[in-house]
């Protein structure tokens, strides 16, 4: 008698030793395994397919599975009807163990010394089809017996079959639908009835629909043994059968924690993603590193602060940027518009936490950088805003020789000249650049292209390639009856004087014009520089405003007016001083090709003002172009190679803003790697900077339970009260502590969990190389063949008294023949008649 998983013979046989391995024979293929191992697991680690649904190979068996005492079906309670009773497993993976009478189930059976098992006969296959007819009667199948079904939509039906009757979506890639088509459906399978059972819809993430659930119980033990969260379990019915459902009314009450590892280990459609799209599976289900433009492991570093490993996180997020303070504090954080913790209530703090993990680093991340061999080379980097540095920072590691040129007296670009201090400090910048200057990158200041310096004087001073990274430190102008008055500020321009210290005199009531994140630093600054009335007018509505949410409602709590959807008409003096501005109603930004075209009405509106600053947007200084440059500009942008970033001079290569609409710093950091990355593949390097800072294994599937996870509110990030704010330019923005930002870190659902499961594998194919050897597979009986050619089309279907005859006699007659498959059945038979309809 074979054990079962678990089990040992009696006291007087030797205890066989985990680690040892034994010596058995599959389907005339002598192999070893570990001890303890089941035949399946066994069989898999050799490629010999068993068919199963119950079994998956990150899940412990179905067989023995507890029952509980209720499930919840949405709406619906089920009790158990059959207590005491476990679960009983699929019954599909059964194989013939010689020396023993019946059939056993490979799935828990372990392999014993000696041990010959057969995967596939007739009695085998018999017994395979009779346990899938239990499963197929509570699934619909009418699709899966259909000869048409490959590559069927399932819109238009020739059979006819009811809408309702037809299998899901996932046809044509389903696990039942493979594994049904490897054991063959056997005729007497019943017509499926249809059922009327709860779909599942409205919560985040998923969708449940019992109709198609087969009872495999996978779903179960992924949230009770794999993730240790215990929200589903099943009953039996009054019918038997397994009913699987939440064990409180709804996944929140049940203590689910939106993981989809259930969604992930379902062999049919009870359980879909909402937003997976076919072939986009990795970036859809961890949306938060895929929507980071430098793809920074977003899950990976907020499961090491939720562990306390505040130094690791660091680490790893400098895998990827060079400035993870600064990001820290100023990052639009694209990633948490599309944190799908979002769709359970609310997104996770995610750049709050990278700050929090870059402000408590220990250095843990420099003990693995590592700087290449010194190449020889020598690249410039012309402006030391985030693209320029990122650039540098991985150039230097590459081995290159990098000299940073800048306009100004000090590195940072529009971080240091454009965003006020308190968004990002001083020091914070100021230690996060020493630190890639430390690397041995040189800095050449005050050297602004076109004037101090030019690009052929670059080139010409020995320097192997050129990245252009000046970014866009212009205020863009327009045309604005009054705008020439003494009291009109430009947004860029103002922001600077306000960085390099210098003494400006505000006045009381100050009128900013425009709706992005320049003229949000604008109207704060303004509230710290002594203006008492502060109005911010743009042409859109709220929704449509470029700033971001977070950004407007800052303006709004320190005070500021907003006035959205009227533009600037003229700005109105007296004796040349400002009095007012009139306003003119903005009905709407763009046009019907959503070009921004702004379209008015007749409504005016006039609003008393002392000071003007229009910040309606940024462009770059071009003027170090020469008029026959190599180097192209397309609506005052350098036109670059998407993938390469190079521009039509060879050699040189731009990013950051000056080659894109002005971004955000996160875009920037993207174009330096990437430059990067191309400028060292065409120096002769490989072009890979990717780079390990913290060795890390697979992540624990086991999370545990948390009782009302789903309902942990975002943790709010401590902020300087507002009667300090304005007076000086303090950080706002405070960070969270210790206690704090575990808290927020442990709401992440681990997504990326998913991505480390495996799958069961999939049938082999039944279609043979057409040769003779293969052909005598086949039997000497009735039943049907197809002929395939080299790209496995069909070119010919016979039905035939004598299978392996007539195959031999195809051999000869049919030269462009290179595959071939075959069913017995009856001569003339249905099938037949459907594959040559199929064909036809």
């Amino acid at each position: 008698m074979p054990f079962a998983r678990g089990e040992r013979e009696g006291k007087n046989n030797k205890i066989v030793d985990e680690m040892d391995q034994i010596k058995l024979t599959i389907d005339g293929q002598e192999i070893e395994a570990q001890a303890g191992t089941t035949i399946l697991e066994a069989a898999r680690g050799v490629d010999i397919y068993i068919p199963s649904l119950c079994s998956h190979p990150d899940l412990p068996q179905a067989e023995g599975i507890q029952a509980v005492k209720v499930i919840y079906q949405g709406e619906r309670k089920i009790e158990n009807a059959m207590p005491g009773e476990a679960g009983k497993g699929c019954g599909l993976c059964v194989v013939e163990v010689e020396g023993e009478t019946d059939l056993v189930k490979s799935c828990s059976t372990e392999v014993q010394e000696g041990m010959v098992v057969i995967t596939d006969n007739d009695r085998i296959k018999a017994e395979r089809q009779k346990n899938l007819i239990r499963i197929l009667t509570r699934h619909r199948h009418a699709c899966l017996t259909c000869a048409q079904q490959e590559g069927c939509s399932r819109s238009q039906c020739s059979s006819n079959v009811p809408e309702n009757e037809r299998c899901c979506t996932l046809f044509g890639h389903c696990e039942l639908q493979n594994v049904a088509n490897y054991v063959g459906i056997s005729p007497t399978t019943p017509k499926w009835v249809p059922t009327d059972l709860p779909i599942l819809e409205n919560h985040a993430l998923f969708i449940r629909d019992y109709n198609l659930c087969i009872g495999c119980t996978r779903c179960i033990r992924a949230c009770r043994d794999l993730r240790g969260i215990e929200a589903l379990g099943f009953v039996y019915d009054e019918k038997g059968q397994v009913q699987v459902g939440t064990l409180g009314p709804t996944l929140e009450d049940s203590g689910c924690k939106f993981c989809t590892a259930c969604v992930e280990v379902c062999p049919t459609g009870a359980l879909m993603d909402k937003s997976v799209r076919p072939g986009k599976k990795e970036e859809d289900i961890v949306p938060c590193k895929e929507a980071c433009p430098a793809h920074i492991d977003v899950p990976g570093y907020l499961r090491l602060i939720a562990q306390g490993k505040r130094d690791e996180a660091n680490a790893v997020i400098r895998e990827k940027v060079p400035l993870p303070g600064i990001l820290g504090r100023v990052c639009i954080h694209p990633c948490e518009d599309v944190c799908r913790r979002g769709e359970v209530n609310e997104p996770v703090s995610i750049c709050a936490l990278k700050r929090y993990a870059a402000d408590g680093e220990k250095g843990l991340w420099k003990k693995n950088v590592k700087a290449g061999n010194d190449t020889g080379k020598k690249v410039a980097i012309v402006g030391a805003g985030p693209a320029g540095l990122t650039a540098a920072f991985y150039l230097r590691k590459q081995g290159y020789a990098v000299t940073i040129f800048d306009g100004h007296a000090e590195l940072g670009g529009m971080m240091r000249y454009g965003i006020p201090s308190y968004r990002l400090p001083k020091d914070i910048l100021d230690k996060e650049i020493n630190e890639i200057l430390d690397l041995g990158v040189e800095f050449r200041p005050n050297q602004t292209l076109g004037r101090d310096v030019t690009l052929d004087q670059i080139k010409n001073d020995g320097f192997d390639a050129v990245f252009l990274g000046v970014g866009a430190q212009l205020s863009r102008r327009i045309p604005l009856e009054g705008s020439d008055l003494p009291d009109v500020l430009w947004g860029v321009d103002f922001l600077r004087q306000v960085a390099e210290g210098e003494d400006i005199h505000l006045k009381n009531r100050i009128i900013v014009v425009g709706g992005g994140n320049v003229a949000v630093d604008v109207a704060l600054s303004a509230m710290r520089c002594g203006a008492n009335d502060v109005t911010m007018v743009c042409l859109e509505g709220r929704e449509e405003m470029p700033a971001h949410e977070w950004e407007i409602q800052g303006v709004l709590d320190e005070g500021i007016r907003l006035m959205t959807s009227w533009g600037p008409h003229k700005i109105v003096s007296e004796n040349g001083q400002i009095t007012s501005m009139e306003l003119v109603h903005c009905v709407s930004v763009f046009d019907d090709q959503c070009v921004f075209n702004p379209s008015f009405d007749d409504s005016k509106e006039k609003i008393e003002g002392d000071q003007v600053v229009l910040a309606i947007g940024q462009a770059s200084d071009l003027k170090f172009l020469e008029d026959k440059s190599q180097i192209s500009v397309d609506k005052g942008l350098i036109v670059v190679d998407e993938d390469t970033l190079e521009t039509g001079m060879k050699g040189v290569y731009a990013g950051g803003d000056v080659a894109a609409v002005p971004g955000a710093i996160i875009h920037a950091i993207a174009a330096g790697r990437k430059a990067a990355s191309s400028i060292d593949e065409a120096l002769g390097g490989t072009g890979d900077i990717e780079e390990v800072l913290f060795e890390r294994d697979a992540p624990d599937q086991h999370i545990g339970r948390d009782e009302g996870f789903a309902s942990w509110p975002r943790e709010k990030v401590p902020e300087l009260e507002l009667k300090a704010r304005h007076q000086g330019f303090q950080e706002v923005a405070l960070g969270y502590d210790d206690e704090q930002a575990i808290k927020e870190a442990r709401r992440c659902l681990q997504c990326d969990l998913r991505l480390y499961l495996e799958s069961n594998p999939s049938p082999p194919e039944k279609i043979l190389v057409f040769n003779e050897e293969n052909i005598n597979q086949a039997p000497e009986d009735e039943g049907v063949f197809q002929l395939y050619d080299d790209e496995k089309k069909v070119i010919s279907i016979k039905g035939t008294g004598t299978l392996r005859q007539s195959l031999l006699e195809a051999l000869e007659d049919y030269e462009n023949a290179s595959w071939f498959d075959f069913e017995e059945d009856k001569m003339y038979s249905q099938r037949e008649s459907e594959l040559i309809q199929q064909y036809l």
